[in-house]
């Protein structure tokens, strides 16, 4: 992965193809921070609430490739898809994933800067993170053991609600599911 673009590496990752580029998800960023700036501006530019918010720049993407969860959420809702916090209570998906994390088709993990997907493909689950040097299989009881670890590690955990697309990856790994002889390396820490 290049720079911190793993927001990018991990819809990407999702969706099975490279439907998104830093530059889409930028513009994305950029249309948020102008919507931003313009509710703002409602109560007056000379505001000193509103100067603040000018000087801190942008909430949405920074210099290194970052980009906030609503940027993410917004560039998922182009396929109709959604992002819902794990830890959401009053959401029955949410409820349902927290009872059997393989009740839903993937998540969305962040700690910091940095974003990856676990997915399921055909039947088997798969932890994308574009810090691996390729996917990592990862067993239905293994699941719910990284999840529970990757809170007890800080991480914010969201559920993807809605159908992803039809990939080819789902279609071979429904036939012939996938065998992992060697995990994957760890290239670089978050």
């Amino acid at each position: 992965q290049d720079g911190s673009l793993c927001a990018q590496h991990c819809l990407n990752a999702l969706l099975q193809s490279s439907y998104f580029t830093a530059v889409d998800l930028g513009a994305i960023a950029n249309e948020m921070d102008q919507a931003e700036r313009e509710h703002m501006a409602a109560r007056g530019v000379e505001t000193e609430e509103y100067q603040q918010f000018v000087q801190q720049g942008s909430s949405n993407m920074d210099d290194s490739g970052f980009f906030s969860v609503q940027v993410l959420a917004s560039a998922l809702a182009v396929w109709d898809l959604e992002l819902v916090p794990l830890s959401k209570r009053d959401h029955p998906t949410a409820q349902r994933a927290r009872d059997d994390p393989t009740a839903v088709s993937a998540y969305i993990c962040n700690f910091r800067e940095h974003w990856f997907t676990i997915r399921r493909l055909g039947s088997q689950w798969f932890n994308l993170n574009s810090l691996l040097s390729g996917p990592e299989l990862i067993s239905e009881s293994y699941l719910t053991l990284f999840l529970a670890q990757l809170r007890q590690e800080g991480y914010t955990i969201f559920i993807v609600v809605g159908s992803l697309p039809l990939c080819e990856a789902d279609q071979v790994l429904s036939v012939t599911p996938a065998v992992q002889r060697e995990r994957p390396k760890l290239l670089r820490a978050p």
